[in-house]
């Protein structure tokens, strides 16, 4: 199901301690703390997908998906630790958090987040998940470095009020109510993460805060997306890669 080509990159399941070790290593390259080397008590209970180049052996992406049957389990969640998502309870479709999603920062090439969402897409269909969430992160804990792409996310993509998580976090930018930034879309855009871009597109939403995440090293925000929402192009897109 996990398993699919594309070019020179394939996905498949982390199975060996190798895997999971190969794994915990590209972490740290992208998330470089303390925090983000360690296996956290989530790992236990998630399925881990890598992206592998196959001329290589390399791992060039990896993420983990936490599977819940509707959202009355969603504080078994990661992205519960930060946000108060008691709104989400009451969704009754299976759930996937997508976390712990990396991409070798020293290998750009567009097939490599192809093959990420292609077994994504497989993992969805199969399962008949009808939303995927998780935590969006950006690099450091300075939320000026991004006002851009939090005008943009405050004006398009906050999330519906029925599913808006509140703040569960100490410390939180709260960019919805920051009238005085102002988005340009170019800077915008060139300022949002390959993960965010990406939900976005397939309209997603995201909370009215960010989290400042100084153990992780960064500012992240909830990231929803139903199912039913993405575009009939986008879905036909996805399944293609997914076959």
């Amino acid at each position: 199901m996990l398993s699919l080509r594309r070019g020179r990159y394939a996905s498949r399941i982390a199975e060996t301690e190798a895997d999971f070790a190969a794994a915990q290593t590209l972490r740290a390259r992208v998330f470089p703390t303390d925090a983000a080397r360690k296996a956290d008590p989530f790992d236990d209970h998630c399925i881990h997908v890598l992206v592998e180049d196959t001329q290589t052996g390399t791992l060039v992406c990896c993420f983990r998906l936490l599977h819940l049957f509707s959202g009355r389990e969603i504080e078994r969640s990661y992205s519960a630790q930060f946000y108060d998502l008691s709104a989400l309870q009451t969704f009754n479709g299976p759930m996937v958090e997508l976390g712990r999603f990396c991409v070798d920062p020293d290998t750009a090439d567009a097939d490599i987040l192809r093959v990420a969402w292609g077994a994504m897409t497989a993992y969805v269909d199969g399962q008949g998940v009808e939303m995927l969430f998780g935590c969006s992160s950006f690099a450091g804990t300075e939320p000026s470095a991004y006002a851009d792409a939090f005008a943009m996310l405050r004006d398009k993509h906050l999330a519906p009020d029925r599913w808006l998580p509140c703040v569960r976090a100490p410390k939180v930018f709260a960019f919805a109510k920051r009238l005085d930034m102002r988005a340009d879309p170019k800077h915008a855009q060139a300022q949002m993460p390959p993960l965010l871009r990406t939900y976005l597109v397939m309209g997603g939403w995201v909370s009215d805060h960010a989290v400042i995440d100084r153990e992780m090293g960064t500012l992240h925000v909830f990231t929803g997306l139903e199912i039913r929402a993405v575009p009939p192009g986008r879905a036909r897109l996805l399944r293609a890669m997914a076959g």
